[in-house]
């Protein structure tokens, strides 16, 4: 089991040992988290490209020392404006890999320089120095980018130009080898230059919009200049005294923050950590949220969503009273993509960001777009083609979105950041992670490592499946059977849990970071 890092000036989480290293070199420059974070982001979507990178999404929950307000940053793109039901009438579904699968707009870049501009210290094409490095002169292949490379392979040598990067010269790259992204590099530097217009209303775009058509893609350049991102108020719940912040929607956040306030009703302690009480009750919790994300989430300004309801304690209360100690309830998953990339950085002024990033699904779409080396999501097709879904089809439409960074407070400031890969399990796991912080008063790295679940998700295909890691005692799952769960045992440290990350600051201001023993992740601290 990997020990938790401690700091009392600045701590930094991620997937990739490299880009934790890279946040932690921008705070040492002078930068402060805002800095760091990007710095640290924009290398992931370099380090970490099956999970993540310049053609998807992300989500940013940041803490201002200076003011003590807590605020979000929605870094998500809406689909084109060619992007109809009609224009899927062939087929009765998204297609979820190839050209027509890429049919929202990249809204990361936009993120990047929302965020460090309006907070950061240094100059923006500072913060993506490292990330430009790494793509220009290459980094080791990690084990985890080697796995996903070689079990996705067949999909990755569908198109010339994806093949040609991550599979240069038709071999796998092996792990430990160097790993170069020239075209990237080539593109980071345009946008260093540039700023965030480079990316949307110059000749990337361009470049992108071109290859896409001509493979009969729906995005065009007038989608790519009309995209912005946008500042929100976080939502906010409690749970136990602790102030919890989710991204509202087009974000799964609030699942999160309902999960917590049903499980307020029940003393999680007395039951004890691990037990079949605790893991049934979690899971059942979740459930009911789930219930209530599929009927309501989609882009709030296209449908109402009831968040004063769903995030009330009465509501919570009355969900609680219908968890039945001993019977799992029958409620139906739905596929969602699962990969995904989190971090979080806390600096020695107490400014703190918890943020997390994706493509939807491993390698997003498959495609490379021409000559830019950028591989574009396919988080647009979880979109419906029915009419009468709440997350159907529509032109410049944030779709549902499983992204969702979080922060818990006490007394105004941050005593958590959190977060996971994971879709479906994004919520399960943070569950997991903060009841333990909090109940069983477990430090970031023990609530990381110790055994999981998830429920429901799987590579894209729908299950209720409850996946356990093998270090739960039988005991506790065959009490979970009995109850009615299609329980499933799992590997020791499984990474279908998810790679989740977690930063503690203490009342003393320590510093306590911990990271997923199941990724290439660390944490570094001071």
């Amino acid at each position: 089991m990997k020990k938790p890092v401690t700091g009392t000036k600045a701590m930094v989480v991620s997937p990739h040992h490299l880009a934790t290293a890279a946040g932690a070199r921008v705070l040492e420059r002078g930068g402060n988290a805002f800095d760091a974070a990007i710095a640290v982001s924009a290398c992931l979507a370099v380090v970490y490209p099956h999970m993540t990178g310049v053609g998807g999404d992300a989500f940013f929950l940041s803490y201002h020392a200076s003011d003590g307000e807590v605020r979000a940053y929605n870094a998500s793109g809406r689909s084109g404006s060619a992007a109809t039901i009609e224009a899927f009438a062939d087929r009765e579904a998204i297609p979820i890999r190839g050209p027509r699968s890429a049919i929202t707009v990249p809204g990361m870049a936009d993120g990047w320089h929302a965020v460090q501009n309006r907070y950061g210290r240094m100059a923006f094409s500072e913060v993506l120095e490292p990330a430009i490095a790494y793509a220009a002169e290459g980094f080791p292949m990690s084990p985890d980018q080697y796995e996903h490379t070689k079990q996705h392979a067949a999909m990755l040598g569908e198109q010339a130009a994806t093949a040609n990067i991550y599979m240069p010269g038709g071999r796998i790259v092996q792990p430990g080898e160097r790993f170069v992204q020239a075209q990237l590099a080539a593109t980071l530097t345009k946008l260093a230059e540039a700023g965030r217009d480079g990316f949307y209303k110059g000749e990337i775009a361009a470049e992108i919009v071109r290859f896409l058509q001509a493979e009969g893609g729906l995005l065009q350049e007038e989608d790519f200049a009309k995209h912005s991102g946008e500042w929100t108020e976080p939502i906010r719940g409690s749970y136990r005294g602790y102030d919890i912040y989710q991204v509202p929607p087009n974000s799964q956040g609030f699942t999160g923050i309902m999960a917590l306030q049903m499980l307020e009703q029940f003393d999680l302690a007395a039951m004890g950590h691990g037990s079949y009480e605790y893991y049934h009750v979690l899971t059942e919790a979740l459930k009911l949220s789930f219930r209530d994300r599929n009927r309501y989430l989609t882009d709030p300004a296209f449908a109402a969503i009831p968040l004063d309801r769903l995030l009330s304690k009465e509501y919570a209360a009355e969900l609680a009273s219908s968890i039945n100690r001993t019977a799992a309830m029958d409620i139906n998953s739905q596929p969602v993509g699962s990969d995904t990339a989190y971090a979080a950085v806390v600096d020695e002024d107490g400014n703190a960001v918890s943020f997390i990033q994706s493509l939807y699904f491993e390698f997003g779409s498959g495609v490379v777009a021409g000559d830019t080396g950028v591989l574009l999501q396919n988080r647009g097709s979880f979109f419906s083609l029915d009419p009468g879904h709440i997350n159907r089809l529509e032109p410049g439409k944030r779709t549902f979105h499983t992204l969702m960074p979080a922060m818990a407070c006490q007394n105004g400031k941050p005593s958590f950041l959190y977060g996971t890969q994971g879709g479906e399990g994004q919520p399960q796991t943070q569950t997991l992670m903060l009841t333990r912080m909090i109940d069983f008063g477990m430090d970031p790295q023990q609530a990381v490592g110790e055994p999981r679940f998830v429920w429901g998700r799987t590579w894209g295909l729908p299950t209720q499946e409850l996946k356990l890691e093998g270090r739960i005692p039988q005991e506790t799952a065959d009490k979970l059977a009995e109850a009615g769960h299609l329980v499933r045992r799992m590997p020791d440290f499984d990474g279908i849990m998810g790679h989740a990350h977690a930063i503690a600051i203490g009342k003393d201001g320590m510093l306590i970071g911990g990271s997923d023993p199941r990724c290439d992740g660390s944490a570094i601290g001071w």
